[in-house]
């Protein structure tokens, strides 16, 4: 089945570059340059019509970095960029970054805050007002831990756009399903949770096959439906031993969607939820 793919997740980054601190030696498989021709290179066997660049540094000099080299590439159709919510001037900024050409969304590093409860502080108000205001969607990078917070924070935002990249982070490496399955279900549930088909690779121990995943899989299926879009969190996708068409296969296998469901799963989902204006 060949279907033309909007990725929702990847990442490009120079080793030393602006804001850079991840990845480092510690990750040999994904320790080097990566930029739009790498990405058109890993996917030139594939349908892929365009992608959305995700931040992969918590720092205004990456974001700045990720406008500047993606801002005229066709291949990048939006970005989702970072900010210091929390900061003094995070309304201004976010109203900056708003105006941008492609910039769709912003992503607090959630996962890396020890405090599971920290996107519900009040003083994060302004920032999240400022977004809406500017029309920005909200990635959230998060953990199974963080499924209840997010829930709160949904409904406390009926009317910010939130997407959970890469499920959600289920501990597929135990092949642990609760409580993980309970809160995703609950926050699909919330009209404007959506979710990111992607990064479960990374999830799983070394030497596990993809199919393990398939619970996994058929759970995000069942609880997003239409709400759920492809991502390849390509090149980390690399450090788990797959390359690009590999996850696009492993997708089609675990997911066994028809062609309707499917396009809406590879190009629609994405396209809708940031806002893409693409046509199929």
């Amino acid at each position: 089945m060949t279907l033309r793919i909007i990725d929702s997740h990847v990442h490009f980054w120079t080793i030393g570059g602006p804001g850079h601190s991840w990845p480092d030696a510690d990750w040999p498989a994904i320790h080097r340059d990566f930029l739009p021709a790498d990405l058109r290179a890993a996917a030139a066997d594939t349908a892929l019509a365009g992608a959305v660049l995700v931040q992969s540094q918590p720092d205004d000099r990456d974001t700045d970095w990720m406008q500047a080299t993606a801002a005229e590439d066709d291949l990048v159709l939006g970005i989702v960029g970072w900010a210091a919510l929390d900061a003094a001037d995070a309304s201004q900024r976010i109203a900056t970054l708003a105006a941008r050409p492609k910039l769709v969304g912003l992503r607090p590093m959630l996962q890396g805050i020890d405090d599971t409860d920290w996107i519900l502080k009040p003083a994060l108000d302004p920032a999240i007002e400022a977004m809406i205001a500017g029309g920005l969607r909200f990635d959230a990078l998060i953990q199974p831990r963080h499924l209840p917070a997010i829930a709160t924070f949904a409904d406390r935002w009926p009317n910010l756009p939130i997407v959970i990249d890469h499920g959600a982070k289920p501990a597929a490496r135990n092949n642990q399903f609760e409580p993980w399955a309970e809160g995703i279900a609950a926050l699909a549930a919330r009209p404007n949770v959506w979710c990111k088909l992607s990064g479960l690779r990374t999830e799983q121990a070394p030497d596990q096959p993809p199919a393990e995943l398939a619970p996994y899989v058929s759970h995000l299926i069942e609880s997003f439906g239409s709400k759920l879009m492809f991502g390849s969190d390509w090149p980390v996708l690399l450090h788990a031993g797959d390359s690009y068409a590999d996850w696009i296969a492993t997708v089609h296998a675990l997911a066994a969607l028809d062609r309707n469901a499917a396009e809406r799963l590879f190009f629609g989902a994405a396209n809708d939820f940031y806002g893409l204006e693409q046509t199929a």
